[in-house]
């Protein structure tokens, strides 16, 4: 195996472009981010939500992405059209639509609203809804648009959890994204892919094919994506195996800009393997505020990497995010207790710690 080394000047490192030797694919694109900008696309309302045990109420998630909105954060998934019976969490995520669209929270900056499709009736029901309020999805090259409304659609790479989660085969759930992907080109609503379970299965363990990630993103651009979060799962990725990765994606001629990667931190791997996406150029990742989340289908892994710890490596190393680290780890602390749950954050926690103690100094 190839000895893997991590720079030490990762500050200066980051900053550095990275000259492409493969040529690009004509996929769907965005206007290329900064070197040191990265976006950080919040999941705790969907992602981080949906496998809650405890019920949680409409205004609860209503509240939730109140405050995310006030943190400076550009991308909130914001809830799921999939069957209640499939994922009960979620059964009010057409309210959250209607609001959203109604009364947005009022925020300095643009927000994207993201919602999760699994199928053509997902879709076929958020685009009833936009109608019926007189609403489009809006454009983020629009500089009136205080929100735009965006979805997600996924595919697993690996047969054995895309039968668990989709009961279909890879080439099958791809062929019904393709109607999904074509409807919102219709309808001028961005997509965005995921890919799940890219650097380790609950079924076939760590040893997850890149090429046949790479594959199944390059799959997604071509049809019309306009971005993939490649997921980390499982929580399974180590340094090595996400450069790995990175490198096949960057074989099969994908752009750094058109990815972003989503790592859940079971083995406490996340930042470092965040900070390996950086250096290989990606500049869009996933993240949940008080590290909420967790996958029904993959035992023991658990929640996305939290925003506040995100935020605070990123801010770390130099780069900028437009995100308020203090405000977002009071949201942590928050929704926490809403849950009646443990705050996994640990920058969230140590961050309101100092406030505290800044307050009580004389």
């Amino acid at each position: 195996m190839q000895k893997f080394k991590l720079s030490l000047r990762v500050s200066s490192a980051l900053r550095t472009a990275h000259p492409r030797t493969t040529p690009l694919r004509s996929y769907s694109t965005e206007a290329r981010l900064t070197t040191d900008h990265v976006r950080i696309v919040e999941v705790g309302p969907r992602d981080g939500l949906q496998n809650e045990k405890k019920s949680i109420s409409l205004e609860t998630k209503l509240e939730l992405i109140r405050r995310l909105a006030n943190t400076g954060v550009t991308t909130i998934e914001a809830g799921s059209f999939v069957p209640a019976k499939w994922v009960p969490q979620m059964a009010s995520t057409s309210e959250i639509l209607q609001h959203l669209l109604r009364t947005p929270p009022p925020s300095q900056n643009q927000i994207a609203y993201n919602y999760l499709v699994p199928n053509i009736k997902g879709l076929e029901n958020l685009v009833t809804i936009l109608e019926s309020e007189g609403a489009t999805a809006g454009s983020k090259d629009d500089a009136k648009a205080s929100t735009t409304t965006e979805i997600s659609l996924f595919a697993a790479a690996t047969e054995s959890f895309s039968k668990a989660n989709t009961n279909c085969t890879i080439a099958e759930s791809i062929e019904r994204v393709r109607p999904i992907v074509a409807l919102a080109k219709e309808k001028d609503i961005r997509v965005r892919g995921y890919v799940s379970v890219a650097l380790g299965c609950p079924y076939e363990g760590p040893d997850v094919s890149p090429g046949k990630v790479a594959e199944i993103t390059a799959t997604l651009l071509e049809m019309g994506a306009d971005e993939v979060s490649v997921a980390d799962t499982t929580g399974m990725g180590t340094a090595p195996r996400t450069l790995e990765l990175l490198h096949a994606l960057s074989a099969a001629g994908i752009a750094n800009s058109d990815l972003a990667l989503h790592f859940h931190d079971t083995y406490g791997q996340a930042l470092v393997n965040t900070i390996v996406g950086l250096e290989h150029g990606i500049r869009i990742f996933d993240s949940s505020v008080g590290g909420l989340g967790g996958c029904p289908y993959s035992k023991g892994a658990t929640g996305n990497v939290s925003t506040e710890d995100l935020v605070h490596t990123l801010h770390g190393l130099g780069m900028h995010t437009g995100i308020d680290l203090e405000e977002m780890s009071r949201i942590g602390a928050w929704i926490s207790e809403q849950l009646g749950r443990a705050n996994d954050s640990r920058a969230g926690k140590a961050t309101l710690a100092r406030i505290a103690g800044e307050k009580t100094c004389p």
